[in-house]
């Protein structure tokens, strides 16, 4: 008998969000700093000084939050996990049932369901409760770690290219080039993520162009007013 056997894109969730946030956060925040500093009359070593510190400060944050936040839902999974490990051996009649009704519920017919419950539940019980009552499946389970460096990682490259700009562009120029290559990174963030993610490409692009440059006009509004006043 031969498998068919597919490659489902559902399995770069984990992944994929954690990149694509912090590509996101590190183009938008370092380039909004960067703005916000070269709108108050600053020089570029201001403006170089602002982004490294922006980058750095920025990749800790994200694979911290990463981390904390991926480890908290974690430990929700564990913590269901262990309390159906025990309802399994303490109420197995009652997880019976229990998963009977899902399969009824999903549209199989009582009978039916009573089978397969009872298969599942003697080829790997847990599991099957896991997926079937939890929503809890080896490609959707938490990863801490790996999002954390993802999001650290993915971060730092997105800051580099607001950072790059400030290097490269004339100081007159600082302003006008970083906010029109920062919609060109974004959009092109955008799209990238789209089609790692199987989907059209135009509301996302346009999602992470409406919100980065809504952040970079405030900050730059922002940095104008103090260097005014001051």
């Amino acid at each position: 008998m031969r498998t068919h056997r597919e490659q489902h894109l559902v399995s770069r969730i984990g992944w994929l969000r954690a990149a694509v946030l912090g590509a996101n956060d590190g183009i938008v925040s370092t380039a909004s700093l960067i703005l916000g500093v070269a709108a108050s009359g600053a020089g570029r070593p201001a403006l170089l000084v602002a982004g490294v510190a922006g980058l750095v400060a920025g990749a800790m944050s994200m694979a911290a939050g990463e981390y904390v936040s991926v480890s908290s839902q974690a430990d929700t999974e564990h913590a269901e996990l262990a309390k159906e490990r025990h309802e399994l051996a303490t109420i197995p009649a009652a997880e019976l049932d229990e998963l009977t009704h899902i399969y009824v519920s999903r549209g199989v017919d009582p009978a039916t369901a009573r089978a397969v419950a009872e298969q599942m539940t003697a080829f790997n019980a847990l599991e099957t409760h896991a997926r079937d009552e939890l929503h809890i499946t080896e490609l959707t389970a938490a990863r801490p770690i790996v999002a954390a460096f993802t999001s650290a990682a993915t971060f730092t490259a997105g800051a580099l290219l607001p950072l790059l700009l400030a290097l490269a562009l004339p100081v007159p120029m600082i302003v006008i080039g970083e906010a029109a290559g920062t919609i060109l990174f974004l959009g092109l963030l955008g799209a990238v993520g789209a089609a790692t993610g199987g989907a059209r490409p135009w509301k996302p692009v346009m999602r992470v162009v409406f919100w980065g440059a809504l952040a970079m006009a405030i900050t730059a509004g922002i940095g104008r007013l103090v260097g005014t006043s001051i």
